[in-house]
């Protein structure tokens, strides 16, 4: 038996094609192509504008390798977590987080992770393979059914901030952010789109190059290599001077701000130096800082900061007229926070 071709690989030209090749009219790919992207059709059954013996054709040359919500809890909050599962079996997980004025999707891009940050339970996990861009859409597409069940709107916002570094699967990434902000997708706006990296220089420059309209945000956590590479150990083969480079480049290309991501932990990075390092790191392009409690992952090596710590942090980047954010966790008793996504569920 001849393995059947995933039909959301093909463009709509090759759609049209396809069509063309089987005797019908080209237009009967673009009629395919809008169940699959506008209407994010599980099934060939579904797709009632078309013929039966269509419906047939299609079932016989193709498949449409749709995820499944395996399991969604819902937290305290009114945060929901995901498991997905793929159509090979394997786990990834995604974020629903509501406020009052709107609903994000936290995605995933990789199953396990390409990097190796102590602090973040996905990084325990091996990196098994990197997502297709249906897939990436998938899990925004089922958010959004449940923002639309839950709370009663559309989604307003997606991170890149959920399993895996997605600048480690840039053309899949990119490609399932066509499809999301496409008219002839989910037409959401680039510009309610965040990636978040832990920083790769070269594709970052790559963003910069290829005029991306998305928000990009980097996790920091520290401004001095020494701190930073005990933390996040691939910071040896990007160090901050490289990434420095990198964000300024993307500055002078875009002239979009940066987002850094920092978490401050007790005993690592809570102390005056590591304070003035990063409003140093912040004078380089303009930037905002979100400070992100942490939320432990069943060790001890890594502890929330004191309050006065964070303090410190917030007196001194305003001080130097550096807009700062703190970011409350949500969904921690389901393990969906920043950092948890480790297929516990």
């Amino acid at each position: 038996m001849t393995k059947k071709k995933d039909i959301r690989a093909l463009t709509k030209e090759q759609l049209r094609n396809f069509f063309v090749e089987q005797g019908d009219k080209a237009f009967r790919g673009n009629q395919v192509y809008e169940w699959l992207w506008i209407k994010s059709a599980h099934s060939f059954e579904g797709m009632t504008n078309l013929s039966k013996e269509t419906r047939k054709m299609l079932h016989d040359n193709f498949v449409i390798n749709h995820i499944e919500v395996d399991k969604m809890q819902r937290s305290n909050d009114g945060t929901v977590k995901n498991a997905i599962k793929l159509h090979d079996g394997l786990i990834v997980e995604s974020v629903l987080i509501p406020t009052e004025s709107r609903t994000t999707a936290c995605v995933s891009s990789q199953v396990g992770c390409s990097l190796d940050c102590k602090f973040c339970a996905t990084a325990r996990l091996k990196k098994m393979r990197n997502l297709n861009p249906d897939e990436i859409y998938d899990q925004v597409a089922a958010i959004n059914k449940e923002s639309l069940l839950y709370y009663h709107h559309k989604l307003s916002n997606i991170v890149f901030m959920g399993m895996g570094e997605p600048l480690m699967n840039y053309n899949n990434v990119l490609k399932a952010i066509e499809k999301i902000t496409s008219p002839e997708g989910l037409g959401m706006s680039p510009t309610r789109i965040t990636v978040s990296t832990s920083g790769v220089p070269k594709m970052i420059r790559k963003l910069a190059d290829d005029e991306v309209k998305f928000n990009l945000a980097v996790s920091l956590h520290s401004a001095i290599d020494e701190i930073r590479s005990k933390i996040m150990p691939f910071n040896t083969t990007f160090p901050l001077k490289d990434l420095k480079e990198a964000l300024e480049y993307w500055y002078a290309k875009t002239n979009r701000r940066i987002t850094y991501e920092y978490v401050v932990w007790d005993g690592i990075n809570d102390n005056k130096e590591s304070i003035n390092a990063l409003v140093k790191f912040c004078k380089y392009v303009p930037c905002k800082v979100n400070l992100i409690e942490y939320n432990p992952i069943d060790d001890g090596e890594f502890q929330q900061a004191k309050p006065e710590a964070i303090n410190n942090y917030i007196s001194n980047l305003e001080m130097n007229d550096i807009i700062v954010n703190v970011r409350r966790s949500r969904g921690k008793d389901i393990d969906a926070a920043c950092g948890q996504l480790a297929n516990k569920s």
